[in-house]
């Protein structure tokens, strides 16, 4: 597997983060950066889902290593979270 270029998964966080907070990080690590500046946080909990696509039917990540679910406001925090860790570290890492 070929290492992402963010390492958010290790980034400094104000919210202390167990083993699905830290695998969550990584995901989000590991998705394509074009993808994720698509995302609008004004979008519905199920335009989400879907623009994610790997969310299983009781409305969870599917994610693998999780000691429990991640649900859709977990899911946008984080995820939020991580498009600032982006922005602040983008030029250094394309550059």
């Amino acid at each position: 597997m070929e290492q992402p270029i963010w390492n958010f998964e290790q980034a400094y966080s104000h919210v202390p983060t167990d083993e699905t907070g830290i695998n969550l990080r990584a995901y989000f690590d590991r998705m394509d950066d074009e993808k994720m500046l698509q995302y609008d946080a004004s979008w519905s909990d199920d335009k989400v889902i879907e623009w994610d696509g790997n969310f299983r039917d009781d409305g969870c990540l599917m994610i693998l290593c999780c000691e429990r679910d991640v649900e859709i406001d977990e899911y946008r925090q984080v995820l939020e979270e991580c498009i600032k860790y982006r922005e602040s570290v983008r030029e250094k890492i394309r550059s």
